[in-house]
């Protein structure tokens, strides 16, 4: 926490409680992971209507996390991801009440609000704080949140459903985000700067969707589509697909494992996208998330899942705090919010497809076919990457394969809020 350690006392005290928040509410939302499928599935649902209804979980991010990300620039950060919080505590608490199928999908889209509101808020709050020079190590640091919440989760999850039952896990899950919310009351937000638009990147005349068709935005949204599917896969089919091929190894194992070197990695990586730009580590995190998926696929054994999940944190580490970084590199202060609500949907979005569409193959192919599938669809994001995520081809190799520079980023003196 070197960059942090500089801050102002009062900023520093904020970060910290931030970091509580954080931790608790990942913690809590991951606690289901190992939980929910199984419940789901008990319900006697088939692998496509499982897909539908835990995919739903995206569809509540994908509606409300623009109207989040509007919100957390008008009315504060802090305002916003109370909301969400607030809904985290909630949600877990009707799983236990609901067991129609239907209803189900209205509770999942429900839960999805509380991340929409939490990450937009908690990443938006983080880029005003961290200064332009130590972004990526500041944002590497305070998302470490994630995988130790990851890693936490999973294991606790596991332990509370094989010896309390699904009920405990839920109220476990509803704890965990009420005390997210009292450690959020505490946080000293910054001011926010008025909107200015004058300011580089302000775009006063662009739509909401404008910005998401435009050169800055575009490829990263697509690749948070590219990873979020990968991930939809992840979260909703592992626990299913080690039951189904009879192994020993729990989905708590390959989860943790993954949070674990996800956690080794992120502040490394993020530190290291400051001195030698965000591209090369964006695409070595998507081709490891592609490697995880391929190890699943063609592997067979215990300890094939345990280094599947291992790289799959390396991934997730390096891929995601770097591209927060990028994104927050190319837009101004004033609309923080709105841009991280758009790019990271469309992290939402992926999740989203990857219930409903592969689920309906799963019957066909197996839960191990889908992994296939997976390794498809990120093959093809690291090519689009490597050769699109800049001006033209060459600036694009250079960008995503070397030390060129990102020709979207605004001048350092014009981040700060």
């Amino acid at each position: 926490m070197g960059a942090i350690a500089h801050l102002p006392r009062s900023t520093r005290r904020s970060l910290h409680v931030m970091f509580v928040a954080g931790l608790c509410f990942w913690a809590g939302l991951a606690s289901t992971l190992p939980v929910l499928p199984l419940y789901i599935k008990d319900l006697n649902t088939s692998a496509q209507e499982l897909g539908v209804i835990m995919g739903s979980f995206a569809v509540g991010l994908l509606i409300f996390r623009p109207q989040m990300g509007t919100l957390a620039d008008a009315k504060g950060r802090k305002f916003v991801m109370l909301i969400g919080l607030f809904i985290a505590a909630i949600a877990p608490v009707l799983y236990c009440l609901v067991h129609e199928k239907f209803m189900l999908i209205g509770v999942r889209i429900f839960h999805g609000i509380s991340l929409a509101g939490f990450a937009t808020a908690y990443s938006a709050l983080i880029a005003d704080i961290a200064p332009a020079e130590h972004r990526g190590e500041v944002i590497g640091t305070m998302s470490l949140t994630n995988p130790i919440g990851m890693a936490i989760g999973p294991m606790v999850g596991d332990w509370m459903l094989h010896g309390y039952g699904y009920i405990a896990c839920f109220w476990l899950a509803s704890t965990l985000a009420a005390l997210s919310f009292l450690f959020a009351t505490q946080i000293e937000a910054p001011r926010q700067t008025p909107r200015d638009h004058s300011a580089p990147n302000s775009y006063p005349t662009r739509g909401y969707f404008q910005m998401l068709w435009s050169p800055e935005f575009r490829i990263p949204t697509l690749m948070m589509l590219v990873v979020g599917s990968a991930f939809g896969i992840l979260s909703t089919y592992v626990p299913l697909y080690l039951r189904e091929s009879g192994l020993t190894v729990t989905a708590s194992a390959f989860y943790s494992s993954a949070a674990i070197m996800s956690f080794s990695m992120r502040s490394v990586a993020g530190k290291m996208s400051d001195r030698f730009g965000r591209g090369r580590f964006i695409t070595i995190g998507i081709a490891t998330y592609g490697l995880s998926m391929a190890i699943l696929w063609l592997m067979r054994g215990d300890t094939w899942v345990i280094v599947a999940g291992l790289i799959e944190g390396v991934g997730g580490g390096m891929f995601l705090p770097v591209t927060i970084a990028l994104i927050t590199d190319r837009a101004s202060p004033e609309m923080r919010g709105r841009i991280f609500s758009l790019c990271i949907s469309g992290f939402d979005l992926g999740v989203f497809l990857a219930g409903p569409i592969l689920g309906g193959i799963a019957d066909t192919i197996g839960y191990r076919g889908l992994f296939g599938v997976a390794t498809g669809i990120v093959a093809v994001g690291i090519a689009v990457f490597i050769t699109r995520s800049s001006k033209d081809l060459h600036h694009s190799l250079q960008f995503s394969l070397s030390d060129g520079g990102d020709v979207y980023a605004l001048p350092k003196n014009s981040l700060h809020s």
